[in-house]
């Protein structure tokens, strides 16, 4: 009977890796979708000709910013993958860190083809889990681009409306027609996507996944001073990347705060209640049996009686003999 719920609980693995793959696929597939293609218009928000926080200069591309985006993707994806790796291996090597790796995580076979050990286990499950994480921060920031269609700092200065119009004409007057810009209609159009900030979300997202893995995983004595300074590094250079933004006037605050706000909750959320703060798969089940043995009733124990009762048995004895 065991091996019968063992070998069908190894025939459904192969069930669930090919239901992730599928939602991975579309994952990646949403995300193209919203960077490379038109198929999602962007909201036509409108704008006072004269408002102050929409004229500032025009600072460029983003190729021409101090972060790149390539460098900055490069970066954001590379960083935490190879911190994963190392430090999934350097805690393999280790003896004391092993034994309880194979504790927790068991040899699975997927079909009768391929055995992953813990070790390979742990890496597929974490990178997996922070790629998927990366693919839907970046939807989500896509999402909240194109149905707000909020304005860059610098959208008049690539707008370029007629001010000597009769629509600008009065100082306060809303306009909500989105063909008055005379600008380049591409970089017109990439102005009307600020909120909230892709930088700051997909930094800040890297970041705190890369800090969880490092405080839940890497527990060494070495390392009191390391672990903190590593992790409050990568943190700040995600800070540093919003400020960034700012600085150049590509984001408004309130953009570069809610992309700290929804990178930060992606990664909690992955790493707190998906990988389970990067804990193995069988440590709750034997948390479980340790509890378990814990709410047994005394009663299932076997009694030891006290010398002092004893003694007591034996003196009672003898005077109801004396007695009789």
């Amino acid at each position: 009977m065991a091996f019968e719920n063992t070998y069908r609980s190894y025939s459904i693995i192969p069930c669930f890796i090919f239901i992730e793959l599928v939602i991975m696929a579309g994952t990646v597939l949403l995300a193209y979708y919203f960077e490379c293609t038109d198929t999602f218009g962007v909201h036509v928000q409108g704008f006072f000709c004269h408002d102050a926080e929409l004229m500032k200069p025009y600072p460029g591309t983003d190729e021409d910013s101090f972060i790149p985006p390539l460098i900055l993707y490069c970066v954001v994806a590379a960083v935490p993958t190879a911190v994963i790796f190392i430090g999934e291996i350097s805690m393999y090597i280790m003896k004391s860190t092993r034994r309880a790796l194979i504790a927790q995580e068991k040899t699975i076979v997927t079909g009768e083809c391929c055995y992953l050990n813990p070790l390979i286990r742990r890496i597929i499950r974490f990178i997996g889990v922070f790629a998927f994480g990366l693919f839907a921060t970046d939807i989500f920031v896509n999402a909240g681009q194109v149905v707000t269609g909020n304005l860059s700092p610098y959208f008049l200065s690539v707008c370029k409306p007629n001010y000597t119009g009769t629509d600008c004409r009065v100082g306060h007057q809303f306009i909500s027609r989105g063909n008055i810009c005379t600008g380049d209609p591409s970089v017109v159009e990439r102005a009307r996507k600020s909120f909230p900030s892709k930088d700051a979300s997909l930094s800040v997202y890297s970041a705190v996944y890369v800090t969880m893995y490092i405080t839940s995983t890497i527990k060494t004595k070495s390392s009191r001073l390391a672990k903190p300074v590593l992790c409050l590094g990568t943190l700040c250079a995600a800070f540093l990347t919003g400020l960034n933004r700012v600085s150049e006037y590509r984001n408004h605050c309130a953009d570069v705060i809610a992309g700290f706000l929804l990178g930060s909750s992606v990664a909690l959320f992955l790493a707190v209640c998906v990988v389970r703060n990067f804990r193995g798969v069988h440590s709750a089940a034997a948390k479980l049996k340790t509890e378990e043995h814990r709410g047994l009733p005394l009663i299932t124990f076997p009694r030891v009686e006290s010398p002092l009762e004893t003694l007591t048995a034996q003196n009672h004895s003898a005077s109801m003999t004396e007695v009789t």
